[in-house]
């Protein structure tokens, strides 16, 4: 029985009450009620304080109002028995049997188990935003993994997401950077305020060969094409870096297209329409203040130039008339000043602030090796970069201890700790789990036995380990929809490792098969199908990660 049955129970308890007039509750039965895994494994397997909740519509002492729906669930098909505790707690004792129908539904649901059906919600991620100027740095690499894990988790949740790349692909950086090739390939040194690193002279190198005659155009379209081609050439590495990160995105959204396509002066009339903007000096103002901004933000200065606000606006507009909603953003620490004009922006044309915008802000990450910090910084050249980090440290590793981690806690990860082949690894002790648990299913079949669940009897998974185990495995679903709702996929990961550890207990005292000349028996049979389970939902549990589940280890 897995949490969300049980408060079916309780709910059908509440409405049998009201229906035959023992119980009155002036706002009506809730629609669930929220019951939890107590601290304590002697209060039962479940408990609830929905009649202290209930104390106030019903207008009776929660304790009595608890004795009611304890004699009412007591003879709940599934439920071994209920005790009522302290001032109105509700303790839950589900049957074995029932108990162990939780491994049943996670086999036949399979991949799909944790998955809600569709909200009918449509969301635009935007995780990265990023210049085509150079190779992903470490800051990226934190967004990468923690903004597709939050996909993976939003998609469970049952809604559509799609994941969006902003490309900061216009204005004086552009034209800088095709400088800095331009400068390398005739072996010069870039302009003082271009590009430094050794990615330019490796770029403009590739640019040359892709297109020999490009030294031989004139001045002005020589830099063009230095610059487009080179464009061309980081994003299209940017775009294979991330899927190797198994990082995917369905829209790469270029920031010049909100100029080529008029976006922005669409945006600028809606705000017109909306009464926010306002003329001085010369220049055009968005009323931000009107909605808590610390100041009103210009969005075409007097000479004529559009900000880089105004870009930001159009965007926003644009995901808008798009169809999402919401639209959440998942921005670097140093842009945490952007929260406040960005949901001012979104209220003055016409949206809730937390609701249709919702912003994210991670903080930084160090990453040390033998001691020293891996420093960044693009334009000295000295750049800890996604490739340089994959290579050191590996995918699955470096996304894992990425997302196992709250995205707005500042971290310092250790290089020698996230590559160790040990228990102390997190994200080696539960892809061991997996393996492990695809070691005892190879090993059953040797011996020709099958996780059959058309055999399977749920009654004789009963004792306190295996208890605890099917309990961690119906807390799944329950739990990939709260990492969604609060937008936290570390939530995932940390309970990949306490199902391991459960997992491990369960595997120490409960033999799963026959040893020596024993005969396979019920028991046994049984067992497998809880293996079984619990593999499924380890391998559920990494896939909403874009962690691999390896098989062998």
């Amino acid at each position: 029985m897995t949490p969300e049955q049980l408060s079916a129970a309780i709910v059908a308890a509440l409405q049998s009450l009201v229906d035959d007039g023992s119980l009155a509750l002036s706002a009506g039965v809730p629609e669930s009620v929220r019951v939890e895994r107590p601290k304590v494994k002697e209060h039962g397997d479940y408990a609830t304080n929905v009649a202290m909740q209930l104390t106030k519509q019903a207008g009776r002492p929660p304790r009595e109002i608890a004795e009611l729906i304890a004699a009412r669930l007591g003879a709940a098909e599934g439920i071994a028995g209920v005790e009522v505790a302290g001032p109105g707690f509700l303790n839950v004792r589900v049957a074995a049997a029932a108990q162990g129908e939780i491994a049943r539904q996670v086999l036949e649901a399979g991949e799909s188990y944790g998955h809600a059906p569709s909200t009918g919600a449509r969301v635009n991620l935007e995780f990265i935003s990023a210049n085509p100027t150079g190779p992903l740095h470490l800051g990226h690499t934190r967004w990468a993994a923690v903004g597709d894990a939050l996909s993976r988790v939003l998609r469970a949740a049952g809604n559509e997401v799609t994941n969006e790349f902003y490309i900061n692909d216009r204005g004086n950086q552009m034209d800088k950077f095709g400088a800095s090739l331009k400068a390398r390939a005739h072996g010069q040194q870039p302009p003082e305020d271009g590009y430094h690193g050794d990615y330019v002279a490796d770029l403009a190198a590739k640019v040359v060969a892709a297109h020999p005659g490009i030294l031989e155009l004139p001045e002005d379209e020589q830099l063009l094409a230095f610059r487009e081609e080179g464009y061309a050439m980081q994003l299209a590495e940017q775009r294979s870096e991330l899927e190797e990160f198994h990082t995917h995105f369905d829209v790469w959204f270029s920031e010049r297209s909100l100029h080529d396509s008029d976006a922005v002066e669409r945006g600028l009339d809606r705000l017109r329409e909306e009464g926010r903007l306002f003329e001085s000096d010369g220049a055009t103002w968005m009323r931000t203040t009107d909605f808590g901004d610390d100041k009103d933000r210009v969005l075409l200065r007097s000479n004529g130039e559009l900000t880089y606000f105004a870009s930001d606006t159009a965007y926003y507009v644009d995901k808008r008339d798009r169809g999402f909603d919401p639209c959440i953003y998942l921005l670097g620490a140093d842009h945490h000043g952007y929260v406040g004009r960005l949901q001012a922006m979104a209220a003055c044309v016409g949206d809730t602030p937390g609701e249709q915008i919702q912003i994210l802000i991670g903080q930084l990450v160090k990453i040390l090796q033998d001691g020293r910090e891996l420093k960044l910084s693009k334009r000295a050249g000295t750049i800890v970069t996604l490739r340089e980090l994959i290579d050191l440290i590996g995918v699955d590793a470096l996304r894992y201890t990425l997302i196992r981690y709250p995205a707005d806690s500042p971290l310092t990860l250790d290089v020698a700790e996230m590559t160790r082949k040990s228990n102390d690894n997190p994200v080696y002790y539960v892809q061991y789990a997996h393996a492990r648990l695809s070691s005892i299913l190879r090993n059953a079949a040797d011996l020709g036995l099958t996780p059959a669940l058309e055999t399977f009897d749920p009654a004789l998974v009963s004792t306190d380990r295996e208890g605890d185990l099917l309990r961690s495995l119906a807390e799944f679903p329950r739990l990939v929809a709260q990492a969604a709702e609060l937008r936290e996929p570390h939530r995932v990961a940390r309970y990949l490792e306490d199902t391991a550890g459960t997992f491990h207990r369960f595997y120490d005292v409960c033999r799963v098969l026959p040893q020596g000349d024993e005969e396979p028996g019920d028991v046994h049979r049984a067992r497998l199908v809880l293996v079984a389970a619990t593999r499924q939902v380890f391998a559920n549990g990494l896939a909403l990660l874009g962690v691999d589940a390896p098989e062998r280890m």
